[in-house]
């Protein structure tokens, strides 16, 4: 038995140490460290509560508008009071923006890059992968970073600003989008649908979020589904076959993409009050608890039997992976649910996120479409000096929760738990690992690799088919 200790890892959001335990030419166990404490929980006590819709999106640059949403739904369950309905169709607007564009970017910028390695250099894909998605010169980048800018023109319009724009509020949003408002954000709309048909699927986006088996060759999704079969990665990284979404934009009537809980195919709900966070393996002191009633207390101590600051999210004392492809298993999409039933690999993953811009693509469509300009896009939802409340959303990466309580009309408890903190945390007291570690074991590593300690390749795909965001992990 060798070790490894890979990090930092490129093209991730903060730092991410993962030590691997090897044998025999394989990842026999992981575990995965977040290195870097930052602590935003214990900022925000003794605050107003309102402070927590300033600090809260500064948690990170790139979902912003996911903490956002989660703080000012907090708030507005601890004032008894609900977003105005057409406030909640521009939140919900403006965050299922910010998740296309960073589905996008992942696709583009951090996971196909991998693929131009020379260890590639023999396949048949690897010339046409070159030319598409190497660093700073592919010609899929420089098209996917120009339709991400002119799609994040809606968050400027009506957003004032991204990233942490300050629009979305417990009673709704700050700008009343009027009828020219409307029509420029279809145009917009139009344009980014041009890029998809033309770039991403070459084909129609309908017929991609039709798709019901991993048989597509066109566009750029075309290529990663030729590169996915070569390299097998259905079979690398598979998970736990436990998926979970807090559900996602809120208006109201329900969400847009609904709340569940899929367990080796069985659908239900999500059992909220059995929220766990484990910080046995954790950089933490105190007791696993739900959020509602944990805190965040670092162990400078930095005690041997822990080796993150990230806690252990548990959902009924068992793990489960959030993410894009949990929000289609669980709305039951046909492909999605096969891909799951087949172990929710590295591709499966992927495809989720492709999914998941093709479909939002028509919701969004469909979402503008509906919005009343007439109507009131803000109600008052004064804060009060005693109350509690949890605001749970999806973010690109998965589910997000903010519970918030308030005492004397001050913060008195904030606990967050997000996405990669679902994915990425550490062990629990059982010693069951979280689902990287779990989904990174089996993966292969060559004799070359062991040898010059360089991160193997199969290692690189299965971590960043999470996606992880770090810094939102030790927020």
């Amino acid at each position: 038995m060798s070790e490894m200790i890979l990090g930092p890892f490129n093209r991730v959001e903060g730092d991410l140490e993962i030590r691997l335990e090897v044998a025999e030419g394989q990842v026999r166990a992981a575990y995965a460290n977040s290195p870097l404490f930052r602590g935003f929980e214990r900022m925000l006590l003794g605050k107003d509560p309102r402070d927590a819709l300033t600090i809260t999106p500064r948690i990170c640059g790139i979902c912003s508008i996911s903490q956002s949403a989660a703080a000012a739904l907090a708030l507005a369950a601890a004032s008894g009071r609900a977003m105005a309905p057409e406030g909640a169709k521009v939140a919900a607007l403006l965050h299922a923006v910010e998740n296309v564009a960073d589905h996008l970017t992942h696709f583009n910028l951090f996971f196909m890059p991998d693929f131009t390695r020379p260890a590639y250099a023999t396949r048949a894909w690897h010339p046409r992968v070159v030319e598409r998605f190497t660093t700073g010169s592919g010609s899929a980048q420089r098209a996917a970073v120009a339709a991400r800018a002119a799609l994040l023109h809606i968050v400027g319009l009506l957003g004032g600003k991204w990233p942490h724009t300050l629009a979305i509020q417990p009673g709704g949003v700050t700008r009343a989008p009027g009828l020219r408002d409307l029509v420029r954000i279809g145009a917009s709309l139009r344009a980014f649908r041009r890029y998809l048909e033309q770039t991403l699927f070459g084909a129609p986006v309908e017929a991609f979020a039709a798709l019901e088996t991993p048989d597509w060759s066109t566009g750029d999704a075309g290529l990663f589904l030729e590169i996915a079969q070569d390299l097998d990665l259905a079979a690398l990284g598979r998970g736990g076959g436990r998926y979970m979404s807090f559900g996602a934009y809120p208006l109201a009537d329900g969400p847009m993409l609904p709340r569940g809980l899929w367990q080796n195919g069985a659908a239900g709900p999500v059992p909220l009050d059995a929220i766990a966070e484990d910080i046995s393996h954790a950089w933490m002191i105190g007791e696993t608890a739900h959020p509602a009633q944990g805190q965040t207390v670092a162990d400078t101590a930095m005690r041997d039997s822990a080796y993150s600051w990230c806690k252990a999210p548990r959902l009924e004392g068992r793990p489960v992976e959030v993410g894009a492809l949990a929000r289609q298993v669980i709305d039951g999409h046909p492909l999605a649910l096969a891909e799951a039933q087949q172990g929710g690999g590295v591709r499966a993953r992927v495809l989720g996120r492709l999914l998941e811009i093709a479909r939002t693509q028509v919701l969004l469509e469909e979402l503008v479409a509906s919005i009343r300009h007439e109507a009131r896009f803000m109600d008052n939802a004064p804060l009060p000096r005693e109350g509690a409340g949890a605001g749970l959303v999806e973010a690109a990466r998965g589910a997000l929760g903010h519970w918030v309580r308030i005492e004397k009309g001050r913060i008195a408890q904030y606990q967050i738990i997000a996405p990669t903190t679902w994915n990425f945390g550490p062990r629990d007291s059982e010693g069951a690992p979280g689902p990287v570690e779990a989904a990174l074991q089996g993966a292969p590593v060559t004799e070359q690799e062991a040898a010059a300690g360089d991160t193997p390749l199969a290692v690189q795909h299965v971590v960043r088919s999470f996606d992880p965001c770090m810094v939102c992990t030790v927020h």
